[in-house]
């Protein structure tokens, strides 16, 4: 099935699929959101059929909805010896806004949207670039972002997230899985049971670190003063921040570190400073 809408300017896409793919390109200078749904087994190809595709006004704004049925039943022969489910493809304007709802099937955008919210329970979610903010909720699937320029909402269960850049604030949990964060611009809560912790450069703001038998390591940009509020019961930690009885001097922004574990090391290093200081002040 394949399916065009002209619009004028950015959509709001709402996509709801079981299994399979979801892959959307947003792309500069496009006047249409072109919609493809390709079935890699028979009775998906009744679920295509019976999909619904279409384009509507929300509040002023094109919304284009993909809604594809669940299928009935257990397994097909395709899931047990191929490729199965459906792919969905989307080219958009640059600048579209996502909110998409799967079980098992994979979410991957490419381009800059607007924000992303996106709910799955064993899909894997990769965004690119979001001029907003992300919103997912995974069971075991893992989640990927280069940059999002506003809050992050992050929770799994046993996923793995990574996020590149993040300029405004985050908020991740998951159990098992483990959390890398790049560089962090804004306040940080990550919370972890058993997954490790990775936070390349933290900036400024409040960071709150907990883990119970995960490794939690933080990096903070060289120029940022510090204030350490670290604690392990039976893990190791280790700094190469110079501890100071006083405040420390200048006015630079200030980290807080709050970080707790049961049994996980703890270690802060230091981050080099920004390459370009007009990404201090963006």
């Amino acid at each position: 099935m394949q399916k065009s809408f002209p619009v004028t300017g950015p959509a709001e896409l709402e996509v709801r699929l079981t299994a399979g793919e979801v892959e959307i390109d947003a792309v500069d200078g496009v006047d249409s959101v072109d919609v493809e749904l390709i079935a890699h087994d028979e009775e998906s190809q009744q679920l295509v059929d019976a999909a619904r595709v279409e384009l509507r006004e929300r509040h002023g704004r094109p919304e284009v909805i993909v809604d594809v049925p669940q299928r009935r039943g257990g397994f097909t022969l395709g899931s047990l010896f191929g490729r199965a489910g459906i792919t969905c493809r989307i080219r958009t304007p640059q600048g579209s806004g996502l909110d998409a709802r799967t079980k098992s099937a994979d979410v991957a955008v490419r381009g800059t949207i607007a924000g992303a919210n996106v709910a799955t329970a064993s899909g894997d979610v990769q965004l690119d670039d979001v001029d907003g903010g992300m919103n997912v909720k995974s069971a075991s699937g893992d989640v990927r972002a280069r940059r999002v320029s506003s809050g992050v909402n992050v929770q799994t269960a046993s996923g793995d997230v990574e996020i590149e850049v993040a300029r405004g604030m985050i908020n991740l949990q998951t159990a098992s899985g483990d959390l890398t964060v790049g560089e962090a611009w804004d306040n940080v809560n990550a919370s972890t049971v058993s997954g490790d912790q990775e936070h390349g450069a933290v900036y400024r703001g409040n960071v709150a670190a907990h883990s119970v038998s995960g490794d939690v390591r933080i990096g903070v940009r060289r120029g940022s003063k510090v204030f350490l509020d670290c604690s392990t019961v039976s893990g190791d930690t280790s700094s190469e921040l110079d501890m100071l009885a006083d405040p420390p001097a200048g006015d630079g922004p200030l980290v807080e570190l709050r970080v707790k574990t049961v049994s996980g090391d703890i270690t802060i290093t230091r981050a080099p400073a920004p390459a370009d200081t007009q990404e201090v002040h963006a």
